[in-house]
């Protein structure tokens, strides 16, 4: 038989997942349209991140290395 502690814990993940369905009917999700455009500007950013970070910092840190080291 199920004890008064078991009914509650029960019921509060009854409720979490009832209040987490009525949240999420809120969402305003966005178009399939939109969700490219936004995914091409990630892919976009990440494009010249990458490119910032691993030719230019690379080479300033290949720099400041060459100098400290006097190689």
């Amino acid at each position: 038989m199920a004890t008064k502690k078991d009914s509650k814990k029960q019921n509060a993940i009854q409720r979490f997942t009832r209040e987490t369905v009525g949240e999420l009917r809120k969402v305003s999700w966005p178009t399939r349209q939109e969700a490219w455009q936004l995914t091409l500007v990630v892919l976009v950013v990440l494009f010249f991140m990458a490119i910032f970070l691993g030719v230019i910092i690379d080479g300033i840190a290949r720099q400041l290395l060459t100098l400290l080291l006097g190689a």
